[in-house]
């Protein structure tokens, strides 16, 4: 062979995977090699789905044995000759659906239904009940819709993905949550905190048996084109957190690892759950320290809700009714083949209050493909006075408190557009080419409900916790605080767990001790380190 005189074509070698959703539970998602020549090299990205047609070959590939006098033996293994490839939706999520005239008819009759906004709401996780989960349905039927993204003549793409966090006690659903939403969206990705590692999340280079280095797309890139869920949020290493600030704000994640640079796509709306730093939501601190996350995340989320299990009789009895109902539901089977004796009346019953799953995702589908809606100079003028307005209430609470250090969640230009995209989401939902002005209500009401409620959440103050004290246990916390002043001196630290221990052997009780505790932090006499592990006596 001449190199000289020979004409060369391009080639590249790619992994196929089976889209995730489609993984068996308890299974490996399986692969295969590809070979793309040519006109084919370079146009598909990691983490595109795409439908190839090729040819099935095989490949003879000695491996070198580690004794050089051993026999070699020739290993056979597929590989797929690529004829052509066909990329769904963008490069990315489901083939893209091409809905019937029926369909079509049935969503815009949907879509003119004066209470569609509540219909969706209803329709999202409806084993789930409670007063404190309304407005968290609203919010994650806003995310399936979306904003609209747009693209500025100078090349600068705003996103329209919204981004939620649930953060709150245990026990209050935020899982259930993640995991409806993940069988609704379009593409979606399920991941956990803990388990997920900074090249988990974004893309990873890793070297083959050849010595040469490719690129993996994460769930952030898997996802693209719809909606990445994150559970125990707050479990995750600070490092591997902040690889997520790229691909949440400007949708991309940037690689630069072992001579790879290169850019990959992430349109995907996030939608995490946490929770706080002490487990529980704790009354007695203020929310900058039951959220420990940095700011540069938290402004990042459009909706921040912090979700509470009040003890509440009222509230628990309709709870466990509702539980219960469920469970006498889930194994009365007669009552469901009763049910379905006459299915004309269940589709009309079924139509009045929710929707059913299939239907869901097709309108959530069908919503994000048609309509790109666009806000006025009325309810553009309506929306910039209202920041400003918030703007100043939020000054107004800092100047209160003491500055920026108590505000837990920062109000800033992001939080403007995600009202633009909240209130676009809403008009997607009606199919209509115009946000309303109704619907900028609507978002700055979802807005106030979950950031600016969060933002504003102050601890309970001194006067206010010693009021529904009795006498006796008044006594008890003075007595406690005499102690834990004697205890520890004034510019030192100590264990927190030791000086309890010491306090309840000496004869304190435990709740006076820790009230106590509270009550010196509020006055600024002692602070906690560590977590909340150490004390330190400040004056």
């Amino acid at each position: 062979i001449l190199p000289d005189d020979c004409s060369y074509t391009d080639q590249q070698t790619l992994k196929l995977q089976e889209a995730p959703e489609t993984v068996p539970a308890g299974e490996m998602p399986r692969s295969t090699l590809v070979v793309v020549e040519r006109g084919l090299v370079d146009i598909a990205a990691p983490g595109a789905r795409v439908s190839i047609l090729g040819v099935l070959s095989l490949f003879e590939r000695a491996d070198k044995p580690q004794n050089p006098d051993a026999a070699v033996a020739a290993i056979r293994l597929p590989y797929i000759k690529v004829v052509g490839i066909d990329f769904n939706v963008d490069g990315h999520g489901n083939k893209s659906r091409h809905f019937s005239p029926a369909e079509e008819d049935r969503f815009v009759e949907l879509s003119r239904r004066s209470d569609i906004y509540r219909l969706l709401a209803a329709s999202i996780a409806p084993s789930i009940q409670g007063e404190y989960t309304l407005d968290i349905k609203k919010a994650l039927a806003c995310q399936l819709m979306g904003g609209c993204k747009k693209t500025l003549p100078d090349g600068v793409k705003l996103r329209g993905d919204i981004n939620v966090l649930l953060l709150g006690d245990p026990s209050t659903a935020k899982s259930q949550f993640l995991k409806f939403v993940e069988k609704v969206a379009p593409v979606g990705v399920y991941t956990s905190g803990k388990g997920s590692s900074a090249a988990g999340l974004t893309a990873s280079v890793i070297r083959d048996k050849n010595r040469e280095f490719f690129l993996e797309g994460g769930a952030m890139v898997l996802a693209d084109g719809g909606i990445c869920c994150i559970d125990e949020f707050d479990k995750m290493r600070e490092t591997d957190r902040v690889a997520i600030h790229e691909a949440m704000e400007q949708q991309t994640i940037s690689i630069a690892k072992a001579g790879i640079t290169t850019v990959l796509n992430s349109r995907t709306s996030v939608l995490a759950a946490a929770n706080p730093v002490y487990g529980r939501y704790d009354d007695l601190r203020s929310a900058a320290e039951n959220i420990d996350m940095m700011s540069t995340i938290l402004s990042r989320f459009d909706c921040i809700f912090i979700v509470r299990d009040i003890r509440d009789e009222g509230r628990d009895l309709s709870i466990a009714k509702h539980v219960m109902g469920v469970h006498m539901k889930a194994s009365n089977t007669a009552g469901v083949v009763q049910a379905s004796a006459d299915p004309q009346t269940s589709l009309n019953n079924a139509a009045d209050s929710i929707l059913e799953l299939k239907l869901l995702r097709d309108y959530v589908a069908y919503c994000r493909t048609k309509s790109s809606p666009r806000l006025n100079s009325e309810t553009a003028a309506l929306l910039s006075s209202e920041y400003v307005s918030i703007r100043e209430v939020v000054k107004r609470q800092g100047d209160c408190t003491g500055g920026q250090r108590h505000q837990a969640v920062p109000v800033t230009v992001r939080q403007l557009e995600a009202l633009v995209r909240i209130a676009e989401s809403l008009a997607k939902m009606r199919l209509e080419a115009t946000v309303q002005s109704r619907d900028v209500h609507e978002a700055l009401r979802l807005f106030k409900v979950s950031t600016m409620a969060a933002a504003s959440a102050a601890p309970q103050t001194v006067g206010v916790e010693m009021r529904f004290l009795g006498d006796e246990e008044r006594l008890q916390i003075q007595n406690a605080e005499q102690f834990l002043k004697q205890r520890v001196p004034v510019g030192t630290d100590a264990k927190m767990l030791l000086v309890l221990d010491e306090g309840v052997a000496l004869g304190h009780a435990d709740f006076a001790l820790r009230r106590a505790l509270k009550i010196m932090s509020n006055r600024m006499e002692f602070t906690e380190l560590d977590k909340g592990r150490r004390l330190r006596r400040l004056r």
